[in-house]
């Protein structure tokens, strides 16, 4: 598993935008596997999830992105990887989350 979180100044629907189109453009195996979205006293919420194939891990690896903005302060994004290990018991070669979570990096 790998982590990324940071606050962003922005645009909502222009950072959600971004991040959508780069992750998806930044691998030829990337996909939108789903997406909520919720709104609600003054804040908002995004949630989006991705998945692509990890040719350095030979596995498939999964990135939740979820960006969280209340009225009109900073944009807070949380990204996660996960599934990019080969052990049953302990993790090990997980250079293909890494790697997925570089790609949503090199967009912020």
């Amino acid at each position: 598993m790998a982590k990324l979180e940071q606050t962003l100044n922005g645009d909502f629907d222009e950072i959600l935008k971004k991040i959508e189109s780069g992750v998806l453009n930044g691998s030829m195996s990337a996909s939108l596997e789903d997406s909520s979205d919720f709104t609600g006293a003054g804040a908002r919420c995004s949630v989006r999830v991705f998945e692509r194939y990890s040719y350095a891990g030979g596995n498939r690896v999964s990135m939740n992105v979820t960006l969280f903005q209340a009225g009109d302060g900073p944009v807070q994004l949380s990204a996660i990887t996960a599934g990019g290990s080969q052990a049953v018991f302990f993790k090990i070669n997980t250079w293909g989350e890494e790697s997925f979570l570089d790609t949503l990096r090199a967009l912020l």
